[in-house]
């Protein structure tokens, strides 16, 4: 296992409430060994005009994903990640449903973390990959 101590995913999703993550529906669904799993709504709320999901609500599921894996990484007493840098290729167009997106991690170093994350339409089609960058910083 990969996360510095469990964390239940209901503490994870309350975490969230009242911010970009909550306003865009997104959750976190699963934990693993070594990912992090969550979904977000592809609806009005997420779509651009052309009635597609956007691409910057794949980057915040994306981004939300990777950091809050960095975070359950780090030693809270000690460390916390913050975002650094960010990739996404935006491959197959949704309309609607729901996007599920599985963050893993490339490289876990002490003061980067890199993830790779992979966002699927409910017929388990790949539609973005992103690659995010995270830079752990320690506490003042």
């Amino acid at each position: 296992m990969i996360w510095f101590k469990e964390a239940p995913i209901a503490a994870i999703n309350k975490n969230c409430e009242n911010t970009l993550v909550s306003h865009l529906g997104i959750t976190i669904d699963e934990i693993t060994e070594d990912t992090l799993i969550g979904s977000m709504p592809v609806d009005k709320t997420t779509h651009q005009p052309y009635g597609i999901l956007h691409g910057g609500a794949n980057c915040v599921l994306a981004e939300t994903l990777g950091s809050i894996a960095s975070n359950l990484i780090c030693d809270p007493s000690t460390h916390h990640a913050v975002g650094l840098s960010i990739h996404t290729n935006h491959i197959k167009a949704v309309r609607n449903g729901r996007v599920k997106g599985i963050a893993r991690a490339t490289h876990l170093g002490k003061t980067t973390h890199v993830w790779t994350i992979e966002t699927f339409n409910e017929s388990g089609q790949l539609t973005s990959e992103t690659k995010l960058t995270m830079m752990v910083v320690k506490r003042l």
